[in-house]
């Protein structure tokens, strides 16, 4: 089952109240229209494309152990992925299919490492739970997904839902009070920072698979042979 599958499954089980969510009708409502603001904004199209140099970031990741990107490039193409957090189950279906891809993106010299502003010890929880192999970086107030052009800012009411409704404090789980999340996003970037493959999409229902980097990532490993 490709990653869209089951993502669309996963929101059809959601969106019809069944278990284990039993979520009630009133909190769709609210989530559809901020995911049709943030389309109809435009914002996605101010992200970072192929061609574009890549930013360079240096951040901890769950042991709070100092990643650059300038290392990882060093050693071949990076695939990045802007993750929203342990708490939203589409990243974590995305986290999963990334890392049943994880052999193949390195057989074809490629890094990959996810870029979320959870803390680190929400990182943990998800590497642990979900038996992930590559690092979720900590963006502090999301400024490394700015400076890629995927920073926005959840309208009132969708504050409101997740804090009241779900209980879920982003100011808490993020340690920042901005209430920023970053528009989910693939990017594959050239040892020389240029970027290869760029996907953004303002609906976080919508991934790419990552099988589809692999033919990319074959193309750069036979170009630097």
């Amino acid at each position: 089952m490709s990653l869209q599958d089951r993502l669309d499954a996963f929101k059809a089980n959601f969106e019809s109240g069944g278990p284990p969510h039993n979520a009630p009708a009133a909190v769709h409502e609210p989530m559809r229209r901020a995911t049709a603001e943030l389309i109809a904004s435009g914002d996605a199209r101010n992200a970072l494309k192929v061609g574009d140099v890549a930013p360079v970031f240096e951040l901890d990741d769950a042991q709070t152990s100092r990643l650059s990107s300038t290392a990882l490039l060093a050693k071949g193409p990076l695939v990045v992925t802007f993750y929203r957090g342990f708490w939203c189950p589409y990243c974590n279906l995305d986290l999963e299919a990334l890392q049943e891809n994880l052999g193949a993106i390195h057989e074809r010299g490629a890094s990959l490492v996810a870029i979320s502003p959870q803390l680190p010890a929400n990182s943990r929880a998800a590497i642990r739970e979900k038996k992930l192999e590559f690092p979720i970086l900590h963006d502090p107030g999301n400024e490394v997904a700015a400076s890629f052009g995927l920073r926005f800012k959840l309208p009132d009411y969708l504050i409101a839902l997740y804090r009241d409704g779900f209980k879920l404090d982003l100011a808490v789980n993020n340690g920042d009070p901005s209430w920023t999340l970053p528009m989910p996003s693939r990017f594959v970037i050239q040892p020389n920072g240029i970027i290869a493959y760029a996907e953004v999409n303002p609906d976080y229902t919508k991934r790419p698979d990552p099988s589809e980097l692999l033919p990319l990532l074959e193309r750069l490993r036979q170009a630097a042979a």
